[in-house]
């Protein structure tokens, strides 16, 4: 036996040892892409602009560490490779989902739960069968295997899934796949919208946006669009759920998935608000857990870290300039891109005015001679000549202008990025609760899974 497993099962004797208790209800929080960059730009915008006179509830809790998130093929990891380390205890490479690196299956935590007799609730702000979530009931070598991902979920058995949408249950023509069918057969009960994410459901319930949504984002905070779901409704659905068909043990992975999202973009602004809409789902566990103290363990930690972000010296008196910023850089983006479209005639000072009451530009926030300077010849030749390369991220893509608006207002208010991707830098990892204490420390995202099988008494 290798000398870490050893240390590692030392420390789990001694601290099962010190506690027979095992939990009954376990939740685990992931902050997709939340590294302490992030975490640390909503604490100071918490603390200095919100005047909040208790710190962010995960940094309140008691037990705080750290977590390595490398993958078997990189030091960088993807999501899918961090979601397979953390749900099953086995790092894999980048790309593959619930297998280990020679494509053989592994079985995640939830599933080994689910086996024993506890309640499962997969949930996120993204798609259900995004990486993340799929982590915890699929096994594929490619993430983007919707179709079969859908169908993992409908033979787990498991009880709740939410999400913004579903990837794999119609085809490119928009007919029901056998994932689709999988559903129907197994009597899953999908749900849409708001109106219906606490409606009582007998068997497994599935919760998803309106039709018509986007099934990859429920949507981001920063934009106010209303009719959809929300991260804390979706975690108050699944509690509501799991209470009524497993009230005795269950199992809860919840997901900020858009803070990735946001990340990805290099919008800080909406990164921070996605954090503190992270915070008030973590709430939901938490005040289920003030109920049920001696029963409960609330984990919070993230996949990754991405865009490298860090809080510069503006950040003293420009961190406030976030309450100025109404809309994310993405729909900034398809607001342009409107523009394009429709290839009306649209006048830079119609531009400053739609800058000025959505980002605070040319009014509260100030914009020098050479940063306006650039703003006009990209605008020019965005909307004018039409002659600019978009810059391409994970998960959206954005033309020269809207990337350059975006790093004026960043600057503004003291955010700067390394990457529009991830980077290897460890993640914070909070923990409270029965069995808590096993995560102090430096650890390693595969140590997840394992310690929480241990807490559980399940044998591996």
């Amino acid at each position: 036996m290798k000398l870490r497993n050893i240390a590692t099962a030392l420390a789990l004797g001694a601290v099962l040892a010190a506690s027979a208790q095992s939990p009954k209800y376990i939740f685990l929080y992931v902050g997709d892409g939340m590294g302490m960059g992030p975490v640390n730009a909503a604490e100071t915008y918490n603390r200095m602009v919100l005047r909040g006179s208790e710190p962010l509830l995960m940094n309140t809790f008691p037990v705080v560490g750290w977590c390595q998130t490398y993958s078997a093929s990189a030091p960088v990891t993807d999501s899918a490779a961090a979601g397979t380390a953390f749900s099953t205890g086995a790092k894999t490479r980048n790309g593959m989902l619930g297998m280990n690196p020679d494509t053989v299956a592994v079985n995640s935590v939830a599933a080994d739960l689910f086996a024993a007799g506890w309640g499962v609730g997969i949930a996120t702000s993204v798609a259900a069968d995004d990486a993340t979530p799929g982590a915890f009931y699929a096994h594929v070598p490619y993430r983007k295997m919707y179709a079969a991902i859908d169908s993992a979920f409908a033979a787990s058995g498991y009880q709740y899934l939410a999400g913004a949408g579903l990837q794999g249950l119609a085809d490119a023509d928009g007919n029901p796949t056998a994932a689709a069918r999988a559903f129907t057969a197994e009597g899953i009960t999908v749900v849409r919208g708001p109106e219906n994410a606490m409606t009582p459901v007998a068997g497994r319930k599935v919760l998803l946006n309106p039709e018509g949504s986007a099934p990859w984002n429920i949507s981001y905070t920063i934009d106010s669009v209303s009719g959809v779901l929300s991260l804390p409704l979706i975690a108050e659905s699944c509690l509501a759920h799991l209470q009524a068909t497993s009230p005795d043990r269950f199992f809860v992975m919840i997901e900020g998935g858009n803070i990735d999202h946001a990340l990805h973009a290099n919008d800080g602004g909406a990164a921070v608000k996605e954090i503190l809409n992270f915070n008030d789902a973590i709430a939901v566990a938490f005040d289920f857990y003030k109920a049920h103290p001696d029963e409960t363990l609330i984990i919070v930690t993230a996949d990754h870290d991405t865009g490298g972000m860090a809080l510069g010296w503006n950040a003293i008196s420009g961190i406030g300039n976030i309450d100025y910023q109404r809309v994310s850089k993405e729909q900034f983006s398809t607001y342009c891109k409107s523009l394009l479209r429709d290839r009306r005639i649209y006048r830079w000072d119609d531009m400053k005015e739609y800058l000025r009451e959505n980002l605070g530009l040319y009014g509260p926030i100030a914009v020098g001679e050479q940063q306006d300077e650039r703003l006009r010849n990209l605008f020019d030749a965005t909307f004018e000549l039409r002659n600019t390369a978009d810059q391409e991220t994970l998960y959206a893509n954005f033309n020269a202008f809207a990337v350059e608006v975006f790093k004026i207002f960043n600057d503004a208010a003291g955010f700067a990025f390394t990457t529009t991707g991830h980077s290897g830098n460890p993640v914070p990892l909070y923990a409270v609760g029965c069995g808590a204490d096993l995560f102090k420390g430096f650890n390693n995202n595969i140590d997840i899974a394992a310690r929480i099988r241990a807490i559980a008494g399940l044998s591996r």
